[in-house]
């Protein structure tokens, strides 16, 4: 394989004439360096995608650069002796679309530090429909079982259950052996949530306690909400259980008391994706591909998109009609 001349590529601007944003044709010296040039094969939509896409969110810290925080495609050329021409690879988050150049791209070079052969029992495609939010999901749960989750302690809550996250979390942890009891304000998805392994789908009203403690419902769960709704899934937790919490589709704001920690042992735990270390960065690969690989990644991927359909992609996303994952496909460089 050889690297084009010329490529097309969703680019992001912000300067004197404003934010803006569309498909450009680029060449490789217009982005920025990296030791692997990869052809693109797939990407993904993250709601951080359609913040930055739009302008309707601060993600970027520099322009202009290309979009898209996940690629996955075959490596094309490389200095760096791990990776060679054809080896299938992904990248998720690790500064793509906010201080480097992203996947919107029919070829990104990447920083091979970042760089993660695909594992075995993944697809380039099933990979971008896990992405980011399917990375951030299981995040989540490593880190709520390094701290002794078990199915033992309840069922796992799942807020925001029809995005991205919420429904990736709802196909991984019901793979990996836990209830899971996804929330959501939109009923008419009840089927959908349960088609991915909830076995129950409750209302938003489940999380509107105001109490500093309440009865103890969940054994613990995944946040992507903030806000309220955090606040009341702490309260609910049984002792020693974990919350992670990835997301602030409601509110960066959490008003709760120490309640829930000091007298059930509950735990929050912050879930970072874009800056994961690369040990763990693997390691949750690793399962992906392996024993926590939900069944279902067909019924979560909802939508295939193109590089030019991206700006209404976006604009549905934001306006709250995101249900499961839309996977961009990169059109093949001639």
């Amino acid at each position: 394989m050889t690297v084009p001349a010329r490529f097309r590529a969703f680019r992001i601007h912000s300067d004197a004439a404003g934010y803006r944003s569309g498909i450009e044709t680029l060449s490789l010296d217009d982005l920025n360096p990296g030791e692997v040039v990869v052809k693109a094969a797939y990407s993904s939509v993250n709601y951080k995608d359609a913040l930055a896409g739009t302008g309707k969110g601060k993600i970027l810290r520099s322009f202009p650069l290309v979009g898209g925080i996940d690629v996955a495609g075959h490596v094309v050329a490389s200095t760096d002796p791990a990776f060679r021409e054809g080896d299938a690879v992904l990248v998720t988050g690790s500064g793509l679309s906010e201080t480097r150049d992203g996947g919107y791209s029919e070829v990104a070079r990447l920083d091979a530090r970042w760089v993660i052969p695909l594992p075995a029992g993944l697809s380039l495609r099933e990979a971008m429909i896990l992405g980011t939010a399917g990375f951030t999901a299981a995040l989540g749960l490593l880190r709520m079982t390094e701290n002794r989750q078990t199915p033992a302690l309840g069922p796992l809550a799942v807020t925001g259950a029809t995005g991205g996250v919420g429904s990736m979390a709802v196909a991984i942890y019901s793979k990996a052996g836990y209830e899971v009891h996804a929330i959501s304000g939109k009923p008419e998805h009840a089927d959908y949530l349960k088609s991915l392994g909830a076995s129950d789908v409750l209302g938003r009203d489940a999380l509107a306690t105001t109490k500093p403690m309440d009865s103890a419902r969940f054994g613990g769960g995944l946040d992507s909400v903030g806000g309220p709704m955090l606040a009341a899934l702490l309260a609910q937790t049984a002792p020693y259980g974990n919350v992670a919490s990835c997301g602030l589709a409601a509110s960066h704001e959490l008003h709760a008391t120490v309640m829930p920690f000091i007298i059930r042992g509950v735990s929050l735990l912050g879930v970072a994706s874009a800056g994961t270390a690369r040990d763990i960065r693997d390691e949750v690969w690793r399962r992906l591909a392996g024993d926590w690989k939900p069944d279902n990644l067909a019924a979560i991927c909802t939508r295939e998109a193109s590089l030019d359909e991206l700006p209404q992609v976006f604009d549905g996303m934001l306006a709250g009609g995101a249900l499961g994952r839309t996977v961009v496909r990169i059109a093949p460089v001639i």
